[in-house]
């Protein structure tokens, strides 16, 4: 008898077996605190509501869970994605150090107000993106009355920088890779005498703004946490949180250990096997990067290039690294499009469903229980996942859920 298969490439996870060093200056950007100035922040924003915290008692049941919780961004601020908390919260901070203010003293209001922009002149706000980051800042520069400059990597969806086109967005797709466009715009910014970079990862020399843009991300940790413990769950046994740059994942990790300092959750971090830098740091014991084309389906993870704020909490405080596929992420776009009767529908994107299509192949397909015993995952397991996109790519979106693109194949 002969039939087609198709041959999976396999999930990786690597348990965190790293020296532990001293990272309370990157901590303290998280604390309880800090999170609550930023969430402030973000509720005087006309558009501001909380995200919800979707239940899905029904996938949890099947799979031997007690529960899983996801965080749906789809919702906020109209946007379709998560990481306008970060650009606007970053941009924010800036011009309240410029105008010698506590962010406490500025609320959105005062931001956009004919006033401010009068003291500050004329900003042009500089990143690099795949879409959803950029778009977030061009937002924010629009209601502030600025500009923005925003490079997109090759390969780049049409349709999101067309997205940020209509906030008014001096933007393009060049030929570069996302590292390499990421220096672009740094390099861009530093020739403009009224130019800023906002980009969500740090290194050497600019880490200010990066830690910042994880603060705002801290918004969502925040309600994801008041909401599980009005759904009677005081904490989550276990997070999985997707990365880039690793940005929002130090950002959740970060929060959720400084919540629970003597008991955090297990906490894996999810990447896409072709943008793996994070997982390889893992096994190296250092930050390392991955070079060249780092073609993946998901576009949001697409970096080589890990941020050095959010590395020095993820060595010390994530418990796991995985590295998986394409397949992995429209597994969960299709789980969650589709879900058992009685669950709610989430319209989750590539890079917001991988966590999903992970916790899913981890407890369904056989060949992952060691994993699955690693984590401890179990009838008394609540897990606390984040769709940090929508559709951002309508097209892509249908041709995965809809037609069946990157298919999980035969086990």
């Amino acid at each position: 008898m002969y039939y087609n298969k198709i041959m999976r490439e396999p999930v990786k996870l690597a348990l965190n077996e790293m020296q532990k060093t001293d990272c309370s200056k990157s901590l303290s950007l998280m604390t309880q605190a800090e999170i609550e100035k930023a969430c402030r922040f973000h509720r005087s924003f006309p558009q501001y509501t909380q995200t919800p915290l979707v239940k899905l008692p029904r996938l949890a049941s099947s799979l031997g869970l007690k529960g899983i919780f996801v965080k749906d961004e789809s919702y906020r601020f109209d946007l379709n994605a998560f990481k306008v908390l970060g650009g606007s919260y970053a941009i924010a901070k800036y011009i309240a150090k410029k105008l010698e203010k506590d962010i406490s003293e500025l609320d959105y209001n005062t931001l956009v107000s004919a006033e401010t922009k009068e003291k500050l002149g004329d900003i042009t706000f500089y990143t690099a993106t795949d879409g959803n980051h950029g778009r977030g800042v061009a937002w924010a520069a629009n209601k502030l009355r600025q500009k923005s400059a925003i490079f997109m990597p090759k390969g780049s969806s049409l349709i999101r920088l067309q997205n940020i086109l209509n906030e008014g967005s001096d933007a393009c797709i060049t030929e570069l890779y996302y590292d390499d466009a990421v220096r672009l715009a740094a390099g861009k910014a530093s020739e403009d005498s009224n130019g800023v970079v906002v980009q969500d990862t740090a290194w050497e020399g600019y880490e200010e703004i990066p830690a910042w843009i994880m603060q705002g991300y801290g918004t969502m940790s925040l309600e994801a946490l008041r909401q599980l413990r009005e759904a009677n769950v005081e904490r989550p046994s276990h997070i999985f949180i997707q990365a880039g740059v690793g940005s929002l994942a130090g950002a959740v990790v970060g929060y959720f250990t400084n919540i629970f300092p003597d008991n955090p959750p297990v906490m894996t971090i999810v990447e896409a096997s072709a943008a793996d830098n994070l997982y390889i740091s893992n096994l190296a014991g250092r930050l390392l990067g991955v070079k060249g084309n780092l073609s993946t389906l998901m576009a949001g993870l697409s970096c080589g290039e890990g941020s050095t704020i959010s590395w020095e909490i993820l060595r010390n405080h994530a418990q796991f690294f995985s590295s998986v596929p394409n397949w992995i992420a429209s597994r969960g776009m299709r789980l969650l499009a589709a879900p058992l009767k009685g669950d709610e529908k989430i319209v989750s994107g590539e890079s917001g469903a991988v966590t999903a299509g992970l916790l899913y192949t981890l407890l369904h397909d056989s060949e992952y229980c060691d994993i699955r015993e690693a984590l401890g995952l179990n009838a008394d397991s609540n897990v606390l996942l984040f769709s940090t996109e929508g559709d951002t790519d309508p097209e892509k979106y249908r041709d995965i859920v809809w037609d069946g693109d990157y298919p999980s194949g035969e086990r």
